[in-house]
């Protein structure tokens, strides 16, 4: 297994979170590639674990200044990802890659000369576990609702992170269903949420209006607040897991017969 910087063999790969076999990571659509090429010369870093030329484990940082929390010359770590299913290349995870891929991006940050690297974790017992990171010299500095902010820092002088969150949500409009839909792009499991969203607002015509809101511009995600999510006038679906598209479609449905 070598930790590699990202090579351009590997970027459809890694647009796909290392899962190009895959039905469902399709109805992502191409918002992962637009952000890629995007923040690539914005300071945008990525480090792949490779293993009998397999790209198996992924992680992505940026800097602090362009991810979803407040900080001052840190770095931020969207995800870390070892490919953990039997298809395609099969399950890679339990075999250290992910702490390879964190102590490369921390030696990496250290290099760039930053003070501190922030992390994100859920607090419950699944994917991008804040124990983890823990686990690992992080110490938590924030929460905001499962999402645990952790940070590790690397000079005295160094100010800890913090979420920047909700400012406001949309609102119903009178006569309309109004589906909402916030996207960054760096996250393919939110964008297939997004798209699913989209594509269910659209069978009820008129009835149904679909609001586009693209937060990787850094000023509309401060005015609002939020990075990714779908929302049906104003209230929040559930995005992790993402829902199937039936179920979305039903929560529309839901408040179309209400008109």
């Amino acid at each position: 297994m070598e930790i590699t910087d990202l090579q351009e063999e590997f970027v459809n790969t890694f647009c796909c979170c290392l899962e190009d076999w895959s039905d469902e990571m399709m109805e992502a659509g191409s918002h992962k590639a637009h952000w890629f090429q995007q923040m690539r010369d914005q300071g945008l870093r990525v480090k792949l674990a490779v293993e009998d030329g397999n790209a198996c484990g992924m992680i992505q940082y940026v800097p602090v200044e362009l991810s979803m929390v407040h900080g001052e010359d840190l770095y931020f770590v969207l995800c870390v990802w070892v490919h953990g299913y039997k298809e395609g290349i099969g399950n890679r995870q339990k075999k250290g890659m992910g702490t390879a891929l964190l102590r490369a991006a921390e030696t990496d940050v250290r290099e760039m000369g930053k003070k501190g690297i922030a992390v994100w974790g859920v607090s419950m017992p699944f994917w991008m576990k804040a124990s983890w990171f823990r686990n690992h010299g992080y110490r938590k500095v924030d929460k905001n609702g499962s999402a645990v902010l952790l940070w590790k820092s690397f000079t005295v002088n160094a100010q800890p992170p913090h979420w920047i969150r909700e400012v406001r949500r949309p609102q119903p409009v009178a006569g309309k269903v109004t589906v909402s839909g916030f996207i960054n792009g760096w996250c393919p499991a939110r964008n297939i949420v997004f798209e699913r969203a989209k594509r269910a607002a659209q069978e009820f015509g008129d009835a149904v209006e679909f609001k586009e809101i693209y937060t990787n511009d850094r000023d509309v995600f401060l005015d609002w607040g939020i990075s990714d999510g779908v929302f049906i006038d104003g209230k929040q679906v559930n995005s992790g897991p993402p829902p199937s598209y039936e179920k979305i479609r039903k929560k529309i449905a839901k408040r179309v017969r209400k008109l």
